[in-house]
């Protein structure tokens, strides 16, 4: 049985992971900015530029399943260590790149190391606040607030030192930060009881090949058309090893991912709610960017100060509201609640006009959006690790994030298509067409959320204020 004493230094560890998380969300999105930069640098064509973003994404959610396995078996804190080594070092490789190739190894080992540390971060929160469910909800709390900042420090910040410095500083700012988290983890993370068993690394090699390849095929959607022969044969082949690993999950004696783990109370529910929930709220950030810069004009740097508002918003819900929420009026209330907020913003932003101003038309929705995401991530990630065992925790913390990465995959690949498909559909200028891909993208993402609101109502299960916040 885990010790559910209260560690001393269980907040000052849970600012360090905090910390940890705003870092990872930071390097998904810092670089957007510098972009052009790269490219005219490197020498990168149009389409291979997107594979900065994607040898990062195609790490990062191919890895979450081992990443939280490990967690479990060779404890979290040591999984966390080894992905901030890898990510720091990964990040002074990306830095000081001087070719196309270089760059993207870095990238990639920018989302392995990300891999590692977005499971075990997350099991040592459950596990350093376990012992108090008011406790735990306000960690969440701070813990979705940290990835809220991570997102919009990374537009502000890759704006400010692309302009200032040169875009190698886009990585090489992790490094002093990464050190940082390094030097202090011995001192505030106290070691968590290891559980005996054996990596199924058959397993691991399986379900990371058929989750890199799904994601891979997800990327490339867009320059290659969804029924061309490669998509199509991506999707085959990933199809064949998810069936190879599922096969021998259910014959393997220690499998990587034990199925009994679906029978938790709310678990498997949770995670159909988180992927839904990243797919409407992805293409929601991305087509709102691209309105603001091809529609009202915004500069990039202008842009991203525009989403601080969002940002600011779901902090303060996260931080200030969303535990009370769920303590008085339970998990499935307040996601339902969070869901048809971001659905009714969706609908909102689907009537954006093309002389819209920012104050009139877009804040108005963007702090509705803000609102139903603080609400609902919190208790969509507290009913996707819902009724996990100790043992399990770092599983299933790996397993919400996976949803989730899958979930923004395929919901942004999606939107891009119904987008593609309501631009090449107008006869109207060239930025009408695109306010009318925009608004078919904003739709499509507003169904989406209606569907998570649906899900929820029907397969999330109410329970006893007390028994809602899982123990671990």
């Amino acid at each position: 049985m885990q010790d559910f004493t209260p560690d001393p230094k269980r907040w000052a560890a849970l600012a360090l992971l905090c910390a940890a998380q705003f870092i990872v969300i930071l390097d998904t999105s810092i670089i957007g900015v510098a972009l052009p930069a790269i490219q005219s640098d490197l020498g990168f064509s149009a389409s291979g530029l997107s594979w900065i973003f994607n040898a990062y994404v195609i790490a990062f959610g191919g890895l979450l399943l081992l990443g939280g396995r490990l967690s479990d078996l060779l404890g979290a804190r040591r999984i966390f260590a080894a992905g901030f080594f890898i990510l720091t070092a990964a990040s002074l490789l990306a830095g000081l790149a001087n070719s196309q190739e270089s760059l993207l190894a870095g990238r990639a080992l920018q989302g392995v190391g990300a891999a590692l540390i977005a499971p075990s971060a997350l099991t040592i929160v459950m596990r350093l606040f376990a012992h108090n469910g008011a406790e735990l909800g306000k960690a969440f709390g701070f813990w979705g607030a940290a990835a809220a900042a991570g997102g919009s420090a990374g537009v502000f910040f890759g704006g400010v030192i692309t302009e200032w410095l040169s875009w190698p500083w886009t990585f090489l700012i992790n490094v002093p930060l990464g050190l940082l988290v390094l030097a202090l983890i011995p001192a505030l993370l106290r070691k968590f009881q290891r559980n005996s068993g054996k990596v199924d690394w058959f397993g691991a090699i399986t379900v990371t090949g058929a989750m890199a390849t799904l994601v891979y095929a997800i990327v490339t959607i867009e320059s290659v058309g969804l029924g061309s022969p490669q998509i199509l044969t991506l999707l085959a082949i990933s199809a064949a090893l998810f069936a190879v690993f599922l096969t021998t999950q259910v014959i393997r004696h220690e499998p990587l991912l034990p199925l009994r783990i679906f029978a938790a109370p709310n678990l498997a529910a949770g995670n159909l709610v988180m992927a839904l929930l990243g797919a409407a709220w992805i293409p929601l950030w991305f087509f709102l960017n691209l309105y603001l810069q091809q529609v009202l004009g915004f500069s990039a740097l202008a842009g991203g100060l525009a989403l601080l508002p969002m940002t600011v918003t779901i902090m303060v819900v996260m931080v200030g509201f969303s535990g009370r929420s769920i303590a008085r009026f339970g998990v499935k209330t307040s996601l339902i609640l969070g869901l048809m907020l971001m659905a009714g913003s969706l609908w909102m932003f689907a009537e954006l006009p093309l002389d819209g101003s920012f104050v009139a038309n877009v804040l108005p929705a963007s702090v509705l959006a803000a609102l139903g995401m603080g609400l609902a991530y919190i208790p969509a990630t507290m009913s996707g690790m819902a009724g996990a065992k100790p043992e399990e925790t770092g599983l299933a913390s790996g397993l919400i994030n996976t949803t989730y990465q899958i979930g923004s995959a395929v919901g942004l690949a999606v939107m891009v298509a119904i987008s593609a498909s309501g631009i090449a559909h107008s006869v109207s200028p060239t930025t009408e067409r695109l306010l009318a891909g925009f608004q078919a993208a904003f739709l499509g993402a507003g169904v989406t959320a209606a569907i998570a609101v649906l899900a929820a109502l029907l397969l999330i299960r109410s329970a006893p204020r007390q028994s809602e916040v899982p123990v671990g």
